[in-house]
């Protein structure tokens, strides 16, 4: 059975690939069988080259988020590339071409402030970080293909994100204009959000982060933004969870833009957008941000007794962070003395600046109707200003004008209309989700490829002269530093250059992309990785981007930003350049963070280190220097937390395999994994319990067979390659998997007196093959010792035999009134009806119930392998 299962998929490597020599017999996991495979794995990746596009095999792109390279891993890294390494090392023992690169997020702000703080090169740093990184991969058996590396900050790579952005640029999507920036005014430099607090602080200087209006660079996402939101419902191998983040983030609304005349100002209309429109007829003052587009003409004709007021409130409003404005006083705001022509009674509507009215979101004015809303009831109330009924108590339109009576649903189409009608409004779609600002006023980015001209305005650089490469630092420390703008600005020789379309001097852009422009697509440039020519071919992505990356693993903090800019930009290339699909990630998996012990001071909740605390017998952990007891929690690792854990240092003691087991053990991938050093022995004592059942059966010769034991042996084999394919297979369930080889091996303990049986040599080879992607060095170190010539990951995935399940039989224990009278094998799918007759046929039955009526029949079926069906009948 064995043999003819194994030959259904593609043939053996060579004999002479491998050493004909049995290994030493293994007394304790080390780390010298991972070396040892590890160097075997190496030199056939070596060799290896990717299936031409013309090749039968199905295809499964297999990828895990690229990293960023700060130099050491810690368990959650192990979490999320063993995942990706298991499913790599399954698809290929089943037969698929299996694409399973990796490669590095390399651009951006740790890196710039690492080489302030040192004194070094950027580039030096991250590339340092890059080769200790890829080391200690390849030390935990992550078989990466790294002939497909790619790392952001690379000329090679991101002269192809600068491409992108200039295609953008051709179609009228990429575009510059104004916008509200994070500004350091100790540092004199534009802040990214990541760099400011939650008070509202520079993490670098500590000052209050000012809001200021400059012109920046933005991807005009929200023109994909319906085709965005419908395209989640056809992510049927998303978690629900990340499609309702999505969902919320872009957050479509169908309204109404409704445009109030200034007199002031002219001609100009300040508008409002609404989902309420028939409450027009309420309004009774409209409340702007103090940061709109039109303030300086506002402020220009605000009265000057009103003026100092309305300038102080603008100043503490902006010394807010956004949390504060978030969560911030509703009833906030200041009268300036300017009114709006109401659109449909004439009438003068007074005009606020309000604290709750955010820069960015909507048009930055709102509409106040008290009498039917919240918010706006508590800002009325608070400056006096009347509330006005217009929906009665059935939803119908009342002081409404023409439009009383009117139901709402009827009132908002025909208001709409009307203003439509006179130029005052007009029905529109808004997004929560605003245009992708990528302008970063930084040095560590992708350069942003248009030169500006004064004759001829932003001009994209040719093609031809892509990349623009970042200059050289003189002194880094020096150079980075912010003085205003970006170190780029500064960079004269960089700077200054001739106009690609009129010749005649110009200066490039000194604004660098938002990293998350980096990896909205670097999963198209796997597979062609190394073409200088294009970013991809049409038979890369034929290959291996139809119906998209095949499994995306990674975390769930990501589930938002860079899933929805990658969804962005794979659509946009799948209008213009032939990718083949419009979602870019077929099944997401979103693994959960992994959780260390942290234990803190009682007294002032200070975290303590590994020697400040101590542990009792009976595990109680008190603090060494007062003796009380600990406040013990489960949180995020974190050096600060003293709850991180070496990766490395636990592949020295047990080995790779361990480290891997436990990760993939201990809980359901997108659950939490609370780490605990304790269940790192449990994992090696699992593996030596199998490498004790390998030796049993290679030294045992051949022994005489028992029919019921082997049947029993091969029913468990057959239906553990069954579950456990099934479990990594469909939903990626690596504990249940391993759970159910656990059984199997207990199992085999159990039957030990069959080993050196062919049942037996069976099992061994089936626990062995299907251990492999779970715990790869020993499983190729365990069939060594089986066959010495074949490495097992070059085994095809066994396939269990559908007619041997069919076939199994499990005992029935028939009781009567709670004693056992009868056991019988019957078949496994035998119902109750049928266990019933059987029953009451036998002769012993029938003896012990005589002629007493039977009260009551209780059933209860066997629920898992090895346990019996009981049938007992109540008299």
């Amino acid at each position: 059975m064995a043999s003819m299962l194994l030959r259904r998929a593609r043939p053996l490597v060579p004999r002479a690939a491998f050493s004909t020599a049995r290994p030493e017999r293994i007394t304790r996991l080390s780390q010298e069988i991972d070396k040892k495979w590890q160097a075997v794995w190496h030199a056939k990746q070596a060799a290896k080259t990717l299936a031409p596009s013309t090749s039968e095999k199905p295809k499964f792109y297999c990828l895990s988020q690229f990293p960023y390279p700060s130099g050491q891993l810690h368990i959650g890294h192990v979490r999320v590339y063993t995942i990706s390494d298991c499913m790599a090392r399954l698809r290929t023992m089943q037969g698929y071409d299996v694409l399973h690169p990796m490669g590095w997020d390399a651009f951006g702000l740790p890196a710039e402030n690492a080489a302030i703080e040192r004194g070094v090169s950027p580039a030096d740093w991250t590339h340092a970080n890059i080769a200790e990184a890829k080391r200690q991969m390849n030390n935990l058996g992550i078989q990466f293909d790294w002939s497909q590396e790619v790392t952001t900050c690379n000329p090679d790579y991101y002269k192809w994100t600068q491409w992108i952005f200039l295609e953008f640029l051709k179609k009228g999507l990429a575009y510059r204009k104004e916008a509200m920036v994070n500004w350091d005014p100790v540092d004199q430099t534009v802040l990214a959000n990541e760099q400011v607090d939650a008070q509202g602080r520079s993490w670098r200087s500590g000052a209050i982060v000012e809001q200021r209006l400059l012109s920046q660079w933005f991807l005009g996402i929200t023109k994909y933004g319906d085709d965005l939101l419908n395209g989640i419902d056809t992510l049927s191998e998303w978690p629900e969870a990340v499609k309702r983040m999505q969902t919320s983030w872009i957050g479509r609304s169908e309204g109404t833009q409704v445009h109030f005349n200034l007199p002031s100002l002219g001609d100009k209309q300040l508008t409002v957008f609404t989902t309420r429109v028939e409450t027009l007829f309420g309004v009774s003052y409209i409340a702007v941000c103090p940061e709109h587009e039109f303030m300086d003409d506002l402020l220009a004709h605000v009265p000057a007794s009103r003026r100092a007021t309305v300038d102080a409130f603008i100043a503490n409003v902006k010394a807010l962070t956004k949390d504060q404005r978030n969560n911030g006083d509703t009833s906030s705001g200041v009268d300036t003395g300017l009114t709006v022509v109401h659109p449909l009674t004439n009438e003068q509507v007074p005009v606020y600046l309000a604290e709750y009215v955010l820069p960015g979101v909507g048009t930055g004015a709102v509409m106040g109707v008290p009498a039917h809303d919240d918010r706006d009831a508590v800002f009325a109330a608070h400056h006096g200003l009347p509330s006005l009924v217009v929906l009665g108590d059935d939803d119908t339109l009342v002081a409404s004008g023409a439009f009383s009576g009117q139901p709402a649903a009827q009132a908002k189409a025909a208001i709409t209309k009307h203003l439509q009608a006179h130029a005052h409004g007009d029905a529109h779609v808004q997004y929560r989700l605003r245009d992708w600002l990528v302008s970063r006023q930084r040095y560590w980015g992708a350069p942003v490829p248009v030169i500006h001209c004064p004759t001829c305005g932003p001009v994209g650089v040719p093609e031809k002269d892509l990349p623009v490469e970042l200059p050289p630092l003189t002194n880094p420390e020096e150079d980075l530093r912010g003085k205003g703008g970006s170190p780029l600005a500064r960079m004269g020789d960089w700077k200054y250059c001739n106009c690609p379309k009129c010749g005649g001097p110009a200066e490039r852009d000194t604004d660098t992309l938002d990293t998350f422009v980096d990896s909205s697509w670097y999963y198209l440039r796997y597979g062609d990785a190394q073409n200088a020519a294009a970013p991809f071919t049409q038979a890369n992505l034929t290959k291996w981007m139809t119906n998209g990356v095949d499994l995306y693993i990674g975390g769930i903090e990501h589930a938002i930003l860079h899933l929805l800019y990658s969804r962005f930009v794979t659509r946009f290339l799948a209008d213009s350049h032939g990718v083949p699909t419009t979602e870019p990630f077929h099944k997401l998996l979103a693994q959960g963070m992994v959780l260390g012990r942290t234990y803190k001071s009682p007294a002032s909740l200070r975290f303590l280190k590994p020697h400040e605390v101590v542990v009792d017998k009976d595990g109680t952990v008190r603090e060494a220097a007062t003796n009380e007891v600990v406040v013990t929690a489960w949180e995020k690792m974190s050096k600060s937390k003293y709850n991180g854990v070496d990766p490395e240092e636990i592949c020295r003691q047990y080995g790779a395999d361990v480290a891997r087991l436990l990760v993939l053990f201990k809980a359901p991938p997108a659950h939490e994994l609370e780490w605990d050093e304790a269940d790192l022995l449990g994992q090696s004592r699992w593996l030596m319990r199998i490498w004790g059942l390998l030796y049993d059966h290679v030294d045992k010769a051949t022994s005489a067979t028992n029919d019921a034991d082997t049947k029993e042996l091969d029913l468990a084999v057959h239906s553990t390659i069954h579950k456990v394919t099934q479990a990594l297979e469909e939903t990626q369930a690596f504990n249940v998997a391993i759970a159910e080889l656990m059984k199997l091996s207990n199992k085999m303990g159990q039957l030990s007196h069959l080993a050196g049986t062919p049942a037996y040599t069976f099992a061994v080879q089936s626990l062995v093959t299907m251990l492999a992607p779970l715990a790869p060095h020993n499983a190729s170190e365990m069939h060594a010792v089986l066959n010495p010539s074949v490495d097992v990951h070059d085994l095809p995935w066994p396939v269990h035999d559908p007619s041997v399940l069919a076939n199994a039989e499990v005992q029935v224990v028939i009781q009567i009134r709670g004693k056992t009278r009868e056991t019988l094998r019957v078949p496994a799918d035998a119902d109750e009806e049928t266990l019933r007759a059987l029953a009451l046929a036998q002769p012993s039955v029938q003896k012990h119930l005589g002629d007493k009526p039977i009260r009551k029949i209780v059933y209860v079926p066997s629920k898992k392998q090895g346990q019996h069906t009981l049938l007992n009948f109540v008299v």
